[in-house]
């Protein structure tokens, strides 16, 4: 646990793993219900092949300056000048925020946005916005679980979101009215601001509480974006279909092995690998442009 700002109720909560030789980790922000240790299936699989990563939970933020402000403190206190960010719903908009935020001098090297959103009027609540701060808790939670899966679902599905609400009835009154006024106050991404990032756009092709026309507008955000479709997963693939959204992470991560900019160590990358998932790159963008 880390405290960054002068306040010192704002309390980062955080799971580092992997060598700290590695400058350029990739850094896992959580949606709204979602706690660090939501990317335990990311820190186990990821760490086991020579990643650093750092699954985050964030303290209580009422507005994105102020997220990005206490991010950005957070980065200098671990000194890593620049990072691979996951973010997931929630988690992918801070991302695209914190991105556009240092855009002038660069601290995020990639993105990759999991049933991401670029806009927060797509949820219709931003004039309620100001008021979750007032709600109880239990009305707070209600709101988050209404988009929630409903209906039969695989095992593996069924108990990611058992996980979720597990890790939701964890989180405090004020920890969840923050998030849910992150998520939802009027605020929308510059893409011109964060244009030359390297993005991969991950989705599913079930349910999940993203509508089609806000992953459309990802995608015409980022017209040069990789996409990493899910035929199922949900609201939360990275717990039900780890083993899908780890392949497509490392993917992601390729494109920097070698450079200064690397996730993995160096010593943990063979050539033989490096040809292996080059051919696998070459192979999916191949299938995406049929």
């Amino acid at each position: 646990q880390i405290i960054v700002d002068d306040d010192d109720s704002k309390v980062w909560s955080l799971y580092d793993a992997g060598p700290r030789s590695i400058r350029c980790p990739l850094i896992f922000l959580p949606p709204v219900s979602g706690t660090a240790d939501v990317f335990f299936q990311q820190i186990l699989a990821l760490t086991g092949w020579g990643y650093r990563v750092i699954a985050l939970q964030y303290p209580v933020y009422w507005d994105h300056l102020e997220f990005c402000d206490g991010f950005r403190k957070l980065l200098d206190h671990l000194q890593l000048d620049k990072v691979h960010l996951f973010g997931a719903s929630l988690g992918g908009f801070l991302a695209q925020k914190f991105a556009e935020y240092t855009h002038k001098s660069p601290r995020v090297q990639s993105l990759i946005l999991c049933n991401a959103f670029s806009d927060t009027s797509i949820f219709n609540q931003t004039w309620t916005a100001n008021s979750f701060w007032l709600m109880p808790a239990f009305m707070l939670k209600k709101i988050v679980l209404g988009n929630f899966a409903s209906g039969p679902l695989d095992p593996e599905m069924a108990d990611g979101i058992d996980f979720m609400v597990d890790r939701l009835e964890s989180l405090g009154q004020s920890e969840l009215a923050s998030r849910l006024t992150l998520n939802c106050q009027n605020s929308y991404i510059e893409p011109h601001k964060i244009r030359d990032i390297p993005v991969t756009i991950m989705d599913v092709f079930d349910q999940s509480a993203l509508s089609t026309e806000a992953k459309e507008e990802m995608y015409k955000l980022y017209p040069n974006g990789r996409r990493a479709h899910l035929k199922t997963g949900g609201n939360f693939p990275y717990l039900c279909r780890s083993a899908e959204v780890n392949l497509y992470i490392q993917i992601h991560l390729l494109q920097f092995h070698g450079t200064r900019y690397a996730a993995i160590d160096p010593s943990m990358v063979s050539a033989e690998e490096l040809e292996v998932q080059r051919i696998s790159l070459h192979s999916s963008s191949e299938q995406e442009e049929q």
